[in-house]
């Protein structure tokens, strides 16, 4: 799996490989979605959530592997959470709010983000940088 920054700042794939735009991913590969949303990076800020999302799932179900381990969660993890949101729905809901707000658009947090943003969780091992 890759790194959250790697997956966030995908630009595409070649073949087997993401390819990572490696000066996005210098400048705001460390920022949260809801900074990358409230800086306008608004795939990215989606991307983000996805993999946390993902990740939380592959943790949930003993499949996460070294690289997704911890990169979900910044609350200390969805175990014995109850009604709480997770990371990843909070995250998802401010994205939604700042995206809505500055563009004049009604979407929710059930509207179909992966097609608007072009983002979709896909197993790759390797990135290519540029």
């Amino acid at each position: 799996m890759l790194s959250r920054a790697d997956f966030i700042f995908t630009i595409g794939y070649d073949g087997p490989h993401a390819v990572v735009d490696s000066q996005a991913k210098r400048r705001c590969g460390a920022l949260s979605a809801r900074e990358l949303a409230e800086r306008g990076l608004y795939r990215a800020a989606y991307a983000s959530v996805v993999y946390d999302r993902w990740a939380e799932a592959r943790r949930a179900d003993g499949t996460d592997g070294a690289a997704a381990g911890g990169a979900a969660e910044k609350d200390g993890g969805g175990a014995g959470r109850g009604p709480r949101e997770s990371g990843w729905e909070a995250d998802l809901a401010a994205l939604v709010e700042i995206y809505n707000r500055n563009s004049g658009s009604r979407l929710t947090v059930d509207s179909p983000l992966d097609r608007l943003f072009g983002v979709f969780p896909i197993e790759v091992k390797r990135a290519v940088i540029l």
